[in-house]
């Protein structure tokens, strides 16, 4: 039987509207003490351009070129950068370990960060941010925290944080799937990736089920002291990493997990998720919601893929309920045919199209 006509991937290949670039210069800044935390950025584009900065999801997703590619270099002076115990900045969680890593590193202190690096960049008065899953979540702390630094907020894939959310992701059938593992005994991603899913489950014994975040918690919080112990900790923690990779894309390509697979990625990525949803991303509860008022203040642009089961569109959809419910419309709200990924083609076009089409900073 031929199968080549059928679609083998959804996310953007040659569609690009700007081409890749090298950054035009980087470097590391030193945000805190006691551990020495780090940021490495990047930064392309118009050095006189309308400053954008770009978070990263996760936490401790990092930041790679292609981000810069939304943007056109002509117009905007884009800056990236890995938050603190993930991709170059330092130290890592994988090159120091959570003790030192996830040591001062909460959301406070990555809102404060982003201050800090706009004082270190000379960036002053208003502008863009831009971020997806996780960094949608932290531009809309940032924005509550300091709005008249933002012009726009360019959100992916809304992740508002509840336990719902999480337990949508990481719990699902869990509990009942040793006996029935194909029953659908609660609502969750797991109903559409059912052979990721069951990789996803496999570090945890069937006895820990009930609350699975809490059992892959447990073996990253173990300091491990032998290598048995540290070959158990990395097979969480590329399970874990894997398992998001694998159901961000509506279509996964099966045979190339790419970065979620990579040993370092995964350590940092895992851990540093683990780390923040076990401490309710250290936001009070419903915080990005409550302060809707503010949010509403500044003109908030959404895409969000229908197909998402990493954040399920419903997440927008709420968000998008509290800025009327504030008294204002999101400035854009765009719902695609894709996937969660920031990657997925129809995404990144309609990010790119939000991008152009904004009016120009006075």
């Amino acid at each position: 039987m031929d199968f080549s006509l059928l679609q083998r991937t959804s996310k953007i290949v040659d569609e690009w509207r700007y081409p890749a670039a090298e950054p035009r210069r980087s470097g590391l800044l030193q945000v805190d003490h006691d551990p020495d935390h780090r940021l490495y950025w990047e930064e392309y584009g118009n050095p006189a351009g309308e400053p954008v900065i770009v978070l990263h999801g996760g936490p401790g997703g990092a930041c790679a070129p292609v981000m810069a590619r939304y943007f056109d270099p002509g117009r905007y002076r884009i800056v990236l950068f890995d938050q603190r115990g993930c991709g170059k900045s330092e130290p890592t969680v994988a090159s120091a370990g959570p003790a030192v890593a996830l040591a001062n590193n909460a959301t406070p202190h990555l809102i404060e960060d982003i201050n800090r690096l706009r004082a270190a960049l000379g960036i002053e008065g208003r502008m863009h941010v831009f971020g997806g899953s996780w960094g949608s979540t932290l531009a809309m702390a940032y924005a509550i925290a300091h709005p008249h630094h933002c012009a726009n907020l360019i959100l992916r894939g809304i992740f508002l944080g509840a336990a719902e959310d999480l337990d949508f992701m990481y719990q699902g059938n869990a509990a009942t799937f040793e006996d029935a593992p194909f029953a659908l005994t609660a609502p969750g991603a797991y109903v559409s990736y059912p052979e990721a899913w069951r990789r996803f489950l496999a570090p945890i014994a069937p006895a820990e089920r009930g609350d699975v975040m809490k059992a892959y918690k447990a073996i990253f919080d173990r300091v491990p002291s032998t290598k048995q112990e540290r070959e158990r900790q990395l097979a969480a923690a590329l399970a874990w990493s894997i398992w998001e990779g694998t159901i961000s894309n509506a279509i996964p390509d099966v045979d190339d997990s790419g970065k979620f697979g990579e040993d370092v990625f995964a350590l940092c990525f895992a851990q540093i998720e683990a780390h923040y949803f076990a401490n309710g991303l250290f936001l009070e509860p419903d915080h990005l919601v409550r302060n809707a008022a503010t949010l509403a203040s500044i003109p908030v642009h959404i895409v969000h893929g229908r197909f998402d089961l990493v954040c399920p569109l419903t997440q927008a959809s709420r968000l998008a309920a509290a800025l009327r419910e504030a008294g204002t419309e999101p400035a854009t709200f765009v719902v695609t045919n894709a996937g969660h990924s920031a990657m997925e083609r129809e995404n990144a076009l309609a990010l790119t199209a939000i991008m152009d089409g904004l009016p120009p900073l006075d």
